[in-house]
């Protein structure tokens, strides 16, 4: 039965099963790192106080857990969806912004090239396709540092607020916030505000991948 108590205590195993405390896994999610502080699950007058589906979503997709394994905490089935989880377990080629941003690593759909990769293996909802790249320097804070692993994924459909990593055909690369996308342009919205957000030609963008998990 869905209950307060089971909903809060969900949040909390999946923090830890990513080796994350509550306020790391608000913090990855980017919500507030109090946000699923213990003082934060009851109103001043004590009564309860449910996380929002917003919220919920958010560390869903931070994580890479599937909505499956999370309500299988709810529910208490951990072994079965710790056993899912391991499952999707995953060896993805791992390079650095810098390499990403050089030719000949990549093809002209953003998939990787050639063999001899790094190999990274992280608990993500990775498919063949997808790839690790390995943040350098402050240019993504806050929400990502360097030395963050980003999992991106080529083929996956972007939309409006997807976290993005585009390379334009200049060779820079860069990870931002999906604002628009058409057939002449894309916007993107900066993650550090101390950079500016970008709308680029569409015949300047070599490649878009969507970010589908994050190690931090």
């Amino acid at each position: 039965m869905l209950s307060h108590d089971r909903v809060w205590a969900a949040i909390d195993a999946l923090a830890e099963r990513y080796s994350l405390s509550a306020s790391g896994l608000a913090k990855r999610a980017g919500l507030d790192s109090t946000a699923f502080n213990k003082s934060k699950r009851l109103s001043s007058d004590g009564r309860p106080r449910w996380p929002s589906t917003e919220s919920l979503a958010k560390i869903i997709e931070a994580t890479g857990a599937s909505l499956d394994e999370f309500t299988g905490l709810i529910e208490g089935r951990a072994g079965a969806s710790h056993a899912a989880s391991i499952a999707r377990r995953s060896s993805v080629p791992l390079l650095g912004f810098a390499q990403a941003g050089a030719g000949g690593f990549f093809d002209d759909a953003g998939f990787p090239a050639g063999q001899g990769w790094d190999l990274v293996e992280l608990p993500a909802q990775s498919t063949e396709s997808s790839y690790a790249l390995q943040v350098q320097g402050d240019s993504m804070l806050p929400l990502y540092r360097n030395g963050d692993v980003l999992i991106v994924e080529p083929g996956a459909v972007t939309r409006k607020g997807d976290r993005v990593v585009v390379k334009t055909t200049s060779g820079e690369v860069m990870a931002k916030v999906l604002e628009r996308q058409t057939v002449r342009s894309i916007a993107l919205v900066s993650l550090n505000p101390d950079h500016p957000d970008r709308d680029i030609p569409m015949r300047d963008v070599e490649w878009v991948a969507r970010i589908v998990w994050a190690s931090q």
